[in-house]
């Protein structure tokens, strides 16, 4: 790993966020229930995330990352590339090799307790999942959630993961005092399938389960639809159950949108396609081989397509913040546009929970 054999006081100012530090290594674990799976447990010097909006108006957002990589394994991952950087591949090692920020609650009390801090909302999912299986040995959000209710900071979720259900009486406590808003990503709603491309996830289920959890705790829960699969997962069967069945969970409102790929993830998305739906390999050559986002026809098809849906089951589509993606009451409204694309800075975009004004 890049941090191995440095100078004990050396940095690195172009490190990910809260890695700034060679010395920050601790330890790297592997235990018998994680099989194949590596914790690299590190000491951050940061928590909170300064994040510019994609808009280049010079505002800016906050996120909160405590994991680097993610056993979740979606093949289609936006943010696998940050895992090059520690001399990672953003392949096996995104989904196995996880960095561990173990000081990342005790970190962001001092951060927040600073006078400079001036209480803007923080999302947290905006890169890798802060529920995924790692959290359930970590036990690392339970800090965060407490600090950032403390400082009355408002916050954001979005998770893959059912670990959620377990902190839920701590965010009903923490949405007694400050603003807290959640969402579930569940893009698939075909098992086989679901387990193909998102192999170390929950299965739908199980996070629609989740949803009604959520929303039996007195909070309201967002669902992302997210990413759409062209000729995969965009036919209107599989929306209108996708939509249906999120609405019956009890979502407060679902976001979309088509599948985006970054350089450093064509290879992996590629070689799973090939040997998946080789069928397809050509059309996607031609939708993504030059491009990071599906063409403005397919996207602008699949909103014509999926909008009626939205509309026969009664719910609204979100809007989303430009620097963090926040949700809900994180968003600040006046400088919001509907979803067009992804953030190009690895933050996926989320949906306005409660706030926003329906889009179609």
């Amino acid at each position: 790993m890049r941090w191995s054999g440095q100078a004990i006081d050396a940095t690195q100012d172009d490190a990910l966020p809260g890695l700034e530090s060679n010395s920050g290594l601790v330890r790297s674990v592997t235990t018998p229930e994680f099989a194949g799976v590596t914790f690299h447990e590190v000491l951050a010097k940061s928590a909170l995330n300064r994040v510019p909006s994609v808009d280049g108006d010079g505002a800016y957002g906050w996120t909160i990352n405590p994991y680097r990589g993610c056993s979740h394994a979606c093949v289609y991952c936006f943010a696998r590339p940050t895992h090059t950087y520690l001399e990672f591949d953003g392949g096996a090692d995104f989904d196995q090799q996880i960095v561990v920020k173990t000081n990342v609650a005790d970190v962001l009390r001092r951060e927040l307790a600073r006078p400079s801090w001036e209480g803007h909302p923080v999302a947290l999912g905006t890169n890798t999942d802060p529920y995924q299986r790692a959290e359930g040995r970590y036990r690392l959000m339970p800090g965060v959630i407490e600090a950032l209710a403390d400082s009355g900071t408002p916050f954001s979720i979005l998770t893959k993961g059912t670990l959620l259900r377990r902190d839920l009486p701590l965010l009903a406590a923490a949405a007694e005092r400050v603003p807290v808003d959640l969402a579930m990503s569940i893009a698939v709603y075909d098992d086989d399938l679901q387990q193909a491309v998102e192999s170390g996830t929950p299965t739908t289920a199980a996070r629609l389960a989740t949803v009604r959890a959520v929303r039996d705790a007195g909070l309201d829960c967002a669902v992302f639809l997210m990413p759409v699969l062209p000729y995969i997962t965009d036919t209107k069967a599989h929306l209108d159950e996708a939509v249906g069945r999120a609405v019956a969970a009890g979502a407060t409102s679902i976001t979309y949108s088509a599948l985006h790929l970054r350089p450093g993830v064509k290879p992996w998305w590629f070689t799973w396609l090939g040997r998946a739906r080789p069928d397809l390999v050509e059309r996607y050559r031609s939708m993504y081989l030059d491009n990071t986002y599906a063409p403005r026809d397919y996207r602008r098809w699949l909103g014509e397509r999926i909008r009626p849906i939205l509309r026969a089951h009664g719910v609204g589509l979100g809007v989303v913040d430009p620097a963090t993606g926040s949700m809900g009451h994180s968003v600040d409204t006046s400088r919001v546009r509907p979803l067009k694309r992804a953030a190009p800075d690895f933050t996926e975009r989320r949906t306005v929970a409660r706030t926003a004004p329906t889009l179609f």
